[in-house]
């Protein structure tokens, strides 16, 4: 009788922790100071995210999905990519068969001069503001909030300068293919997400030679960035979120869904901003003054409305603060 009731007490004390870490987990959108730090604290004995599937029918479709194992950075030792890998990405942009794309990574990373970051170095388990380029954030003031987060990861040709109320002034990771690279302050990572064979040539170029200036259009000769600092998407993270949770729509995903799954299996807590049409139902740039310059999400390429609704899904599942 006495084990029993000692078992007992062992199983609601697990059962109270599982509580308090599903708490801390899906507390709502706006935490003070304090919560943070628990949630940090809670976290440090875990790995890098805080995402992993437990015995709760409610998650259930979390782990259905997520994939904890999957590579989301290319390095050295795991740039042999797996043969049906290879295939989807060749075709994504039309690429010719290269069998010469290991070749092309070692070059790479000579050019880089640098051993190539692990995953679970990147972001040191802290929280990630992940930053869209949506028109909804005219207007929001959530700069400050922004740049609250250990990490603020943004995309593309994202505008900072003359936006800082809405949009913040920190930048950590800058994740970019090369028809959207931009010159990058000092200490910013650069993510490279590469969508063809040809971007790993292009970078190599654009920080050495300058060979490289049309790609499938004019792009960058040149680009500022740190060299020590430079990472790059494996383009096996880029087939699992196509095959686990775009499920296929559009042709593939989008950079800054891209961005928001990095930081989901690499953060401790993540805020997504600028996401989805503006209040008006418009889909543009926050810097861009005709609401109608940038119709992205009919692009034929991405599926804007389905991310959009995944956005939403993980939101209500607890992993992920998304600020409209």
């Amino acid at each position: 009788m006495k084990c029993k009731k000692k078992l007992w007490i062992v199983l609601a004390l697990c059962f109270a922790l599982s509580i308090w870490k599903i708490y801390i987990t899906v507390s709502p959108v706006s935490k003070s100071p304090i919560e943070w730090l628990l949630q940090d604290l809670l976290m440090k004995e875990e790995r890098c995210y805080h995402n992993k599937c437990i015995g709760l029918s409610s998650w259930n479709w979390f782990c259905d999905h997520f994939d904890p194992s999957v590579d989301s950075l290319l390095t050295l030792e795991n740039s042999d990519i797996q043969p049906e890998v290879l295939r989807w990405w060749l075709k994504l942009q039309r690429s010719k068969d290269d069998n010469q794309i290991q070749k092309m990574v070692k070059y790479l990373f000579d050019v880089l001069q640098s051993p190539p970051a692990r995953t679970q170095d990147v972001v040191h388990c802290g929280t990630c503001a992940v930053v869209g380029n949506s028109g909804r954030l005219r207007g929001s003031n959530y700069g400050k909030k922004i740049d609250s987060h250990n990490f603020v990861m943004r995309m593309n040709t994202a505008r900072v300068t003359g936006f800082e109320e809405d949009v913040g002034t920190r930048t950590t990771h800058h994740f970019m293919y090369p028809e959207s690279a931009m010159n990058l302050r000092p200490n910013v990572h650069l993510v490279l997400v590469p969508f063809k064979p040809l971007d790993f040539k292009w970078l190599a170029s654009a920080l050495s030679t300058g060979d490289i200036q049309q790609t499938y259009k004019r792009v960058k000769r040149f680009i500022k960035a740190d060299k020590s600092k430079i990472l790059i998407i494996h383009p096996g993270f880029l087939k699992y979120i196509q095959d686990k949770w775009t499920k296929h729509h559009g042709k593939y995903p989008s950079t800054g869904l891209i961005t928001l799954f990095f930081a989901i299996h690499t953060c401790t807590q993540v805020s997504a901003f600028g996401f989805g049409a503006d209040r008006n139902g418009n889909w543009h740039h926050y810097w861009e003054h005709n609401r109608f310059a940038g119709a992205f999400r009919k692009s034929g390429v991405h599926n804007g409305t389905f991310e959009l609704q995944l956005m939403e899904r993980l939101t209500t599942e607890g992993k992920l603060a998304f600020y409209k």
